[in-house]
């Protein structure tokens, strides 16, 4: 299996939105493109889908922005890559899907090979949540300041 651009800075883009958007703060798209090196029009796309995914939400004011819909303990890279992705099956098979169409699907040994190899892949994204990756990032890099942090000073 292999993530797109959309997978890959979507997934930076939430990290980021969790470690710098705190309770009533937001983050603005401008901080996460300087930040993470992606586009604002890019970025734009990736949140507008993270958004309709109910995984980020929108804040309008002075410091506004976005910041997460749910704790960051409430998101999986999983649902993440979902939204972003669509399905992360890495090999589709119609037998397994319900749809028929297969000729050989009563006699295709390979089939449970795809089906395993989709459900770990499943499991192994489902299993990781964003405040697990806060923590990597945490042990990475230091804490950097907010953006509206420095704004007030």
């Amino acid at each position: 299996m292999k993530l797109s651009t959309k997978g890959r800075y979507g997934l930076r883009a939430l990290i980021d939105l969790a470690a710098y958007s705190h309770e009533d703060e937001a983050v603005s798209i401008q901080s996460i493109s300087e930040r993470q090196k992606i586009s604002v029009s890019y970025l734009e796309q990736l949140v507008r889908l993270l958004k309709k995914a109910g995984l980020v939400k929108s804040v309008r004011g002075a410091c506004g922005g976005y910041m997460l819909a749910k704790s960051a303990d409430e998101i999986s890279v999983g649902d993440a890559l979902r939204a972003l992705e669509g399905s992360l099956d890495a090999v589709t098979c119609p037998a397994n899907e319900g749809e028929g169409g297969c000729e050989e699907a009563d006699f295709c040994v390979t089939r449970y090979v795809w089906q395993e190899i989709n459900d770990s892949i499943t499991t192994a994204v489902d299993a990781i949540m964003l405040s697990q990756l806060l923590e990597e990032r945490q042990k990475l890099m230091p804490q950097g300041r907010r953006a509206c942090e420095e704004s007030r000073e």
